[in-house]
Order: C-alpha cells, then structure tokens, then sequence
C-alpha cells in the first residue's frame, strides 16, 4: 500500500484510536477517525479509502451497505469471530501485526479481488477462497491470512514470524497452532497432503512452490 494512502479509522474508545491514529500517520498513512457508525459513514464523501480499520463487525456491515468496497479489518476481543465474513485481529495485538496485515493486503494486485495464482489455484483473498477447474475451496480467516502471508514472501517464511503476525504471538510462545492449520490446509489444497506440492516445508519455516 502506498505511503499516503487514505485509511478510515472507527473506535467508540478514544484511547485506541488516537494511539492507533498516531503510529498509522507516522507510518506516512492519511488517517480519518471516527468514533461511531454515523461519523464513519460521513466519512465516506471525503474521498476514496485503501482500507478500513473498524471495532465491530456492525460498523462493517454498515459501511457495506453504504457502498464501502475497501478491505475492512475488524478489531475484535472474540477469537470466535475469525469466519465473520470479514478479515479481523485479535486484541490485543502489537501495532506491528496490524501494520504487516496492511502491507500484505497491499502485495496483492489492486485488480478485481486481489486474485493471485497459488499452484494450480486463483486465490481471492477477499473472498477466502481457492478456484481450480471448477473447483471451489473455503479457507478460514486464519487459513487466508497464512497464504497472503506466504504469498507476499520472496522465500522461506520462518515460523516464529508467521505465528506474530497472523496470531500475534510472541517468539517465546510454545503452541502447535501453526502446524495444526498448516495440516488443515494442506489436507485442503494439496493432492496427497503427505507429498506436499504446494505448501512446503522448509528448516525453521514454510513458503509456498514457485
């Protein structure tokens, strides 16, 4: 995403969301807040939007309705909400997860959907959903923001890094939550999940066939 780019900012707290305000602007973003549904949709006559930060998936909804087409990134304290219908982040959650969530959206063509060839797939982001010759796969949020990431890396992705941005997770966190989505991915998308062609595996992380 290019600097300047215009992203709307909604949170009934204003704490958050003069923080989160302040880190975007000094990130080069042109930041509008808003504290409700009703400001967020005034919001929408000032010009186009790259993206859309939002604390609730009402407000997307809303928004929706209005005629916002950007991406919207619901910041939610419910990790049950992942398969909203929206991409979302857990809080609490570092300005970094939330800042590399932003650049990956933008390594994405800004054609259509943000469709990109993964293997023998179209990938739609937007959409969480692989195509191939008829073929319809659903992702999880979780599944989705895996395959932006691997995606947006020119190689190997170490593990630690995939578990900070899509979970939030810090270096010195002992889960198998990564492994567990990646076999849930690959039994998903790949022939044998046991020969993998797609998602590879490589030392200390994964990264995605040429």
């Amino acid at each position: 995403m290019p600097q300047s780019a215009r992203i709307l900012l909604v949170d009934a707290d204003p704490v958050p969301r003069a923080s989160i305000a302040e880190q975007l602007a000094r990130e080069g973003y042109d930041v509008v807040t808003a504290a409700n549904q009703a400001e967020a949709v005034t919001a929408l006559g000032g010009g186009p939007l790259a993206f859309a930060i939002l604390d609730s998936a009402a407000t997307a909804a809303a928004l929706r309705a209005a005629g916002l087409t950007a991406p919207m990134l619901v910041l939610t304290e419910d990790t049950d909400s992942a398969d909203s219908g929206y991409e979302s982040l857990t809080r609490p959650f570092r300005f970094s997860a939330l800042l590399a969530r932003l650049r990956a959206l933008s390594s994405h063509p800004a054609d259509g959907d943000g469709a990109v060839k993964i293997g023998p797939y179209t990938f739609h982001p937007s959409a969480k959903l692989l195509q191939a010759d008829g073929r319809k796969v659903r992702l999880t949020e979780k599944e989705t923001n895996i395959l932006k990431f691997l995606h947006a890396s020119a190689g190997t992705v170490p593990r630690d890094i995939l578990l900070h941005e899509v979970w939030g997770y810090g270096p010195a966190v002992a889960t198998h939550t990564l492994e567990t989505h990646i076999y849930r991915l690959r039994k998903k998308i790949e022939e044998d999940p046991a020969k993998a062609r797609i998602l590879l595996t490589e030392a200390g992380g994964y990264r995605l066939s040429a």
